[in-house]
């Protein structure tokens, strides 16, 4: 982040109230961390749910410098409480497990369509003219037509997740459109970085992988590993969620992020083995049938708009990336194992 940039956040945030759901989770409390240096007054909001990514851990060391409200946002009277008078609401509240989704449908379409509505709600009653920035994710894309896939591709979920991630983008859509509430929505690609869950790996490979390597753990890649993908380093996704924030361009927008050049898996492996300095040791094995259902193939997007209406794009190298991230990892693993 230049100068520049960092000086026209601090305008627009210091002394703000900012809400933030999903906390304490990965990019929620990435924000955060983002958010205090610049003089916000931060509210985390989070369930703190089991297996889903909220973690304390996560705001060690701005800890007296956050609120903290352990809450669920499928509470409208809650939410419209924590809502009132708050200037930014960064809404990163949600499931994002795609075998979850399958395995338990009910949970994912309360935690995203109900939550969803919950929040938006609140919102046009106890706050309407708050800023939010929807956290969607471009798995509502399904299997691609065109690659790389900009924001005009046909929206065909492959799994429920995406049906119910592409619900609450909708809702924040028809809700700036009906009721004039100042919403965009981001649609994120493989993100990465520190303080990620790792504990499982039903929230995607690119953590679960660098949990294995940081462990010494053998790897297994599915299919024949190379499915392309592109992946954010989470500090350009939390510039990407503070830059919509404060450029009435995005107001009413959706943009999806991304990065170039897209890679296999199988490369995206064998770099992180690189940068960790250990000998690259995985299997190549058959998909399960549960993931094979659901798999899209490869799959990057196109992220011009973004670059072309508001100035962002991607400026942390994949290499240096993992290289922040295992870092981290190395550090305070313990704390994401339980």
């Amino acid at each position: 982040m230049d100068d520049k940039r960092r000086e026209l956040y601090k305008k627009a945030f210091e002394n703000k109230k900012v809400l933030i759901t999903g906390g304490l989770g990965f990019i929620g409390s990435n924000l955060a961390r983002a958010l205090v240096p610049l003089g916000a007054d931060v509210l985390l909001v989070d369930s703190l749910i089991p297996d889903y990514g909220g973690n304390l851990f996560n705001v060690d060391g701005i800890e007296k410098s956050v609120r903290v409200n352990i809450a669920d946002v499928r509470d409208e009277n809650g939410m419209q409480y924590l809502v009132r008078g708050q200037d930014f609401l960064f809404n990163l509240a949600g499931q994002v497990s795609h075998v979850d989704s399958m395995t338990d449908p009910m949970t994912d379409l309360e935690i995203n369509c109900r939550s969803q509505l919950s929040i938006l709600e609140a919102c046009r009653h106890a706050n309407p003219e708050v800023r939010i920035i929807y956290a969607s994710t471009r798995q509502i894309y399904g299997k691609p037509v065109d690659l790389p896939a900009n924001e005009d591709h046909p929206i065909r979920p492959t799994d429920v997740n995406g049906i119910n991630k592409a619900s609450g983008e909708r809702y924040h859509q028809i809700y700036c459109d009906v009721y004039g509430l100042r919403t965009t929505s981001l649609r994120l690609t493989n993100t990465y970085g520190p303080r990620q869950l790792m504990k499982h790996n039903r929230q995607g490979f690119a953590g679960w992988f660098i949990r294995r390597v940081v462990l010494d753990e053998e790897i297994l890649l599915f299919g024949d590993g190379e499915q392309k993908r592109d992946f954010n380093y989470v500090d350009d996704v939390v510039d990407a969620f503070l830059l919509s924030a404060v450029s009435e361009e995005a107001m009413g927008e959706t943009f999806n992020l991304g990065a170039k050049p897209p890679i296999s898996l199988r490369t995206y492996l064998e770099l992180l083995y690189k940068v960790s300095g250990k000998e690259a040791t995985y299997r190549l094995v058959p998909f399960p049938e549960e993931r094979r259902r659901i798999d899209i193939g490869d799959f990057y997007t196109d992220y011009s708009k973004i670059e072309q209406q508001l100035g962002w794009r991607p400026e942390t190298t994949l290499s240096d990336g993992l290289r922040k991230t295992v870092d981290y990892y190395r550090e305070n693993i313990e704390h994401y194992l339980t």
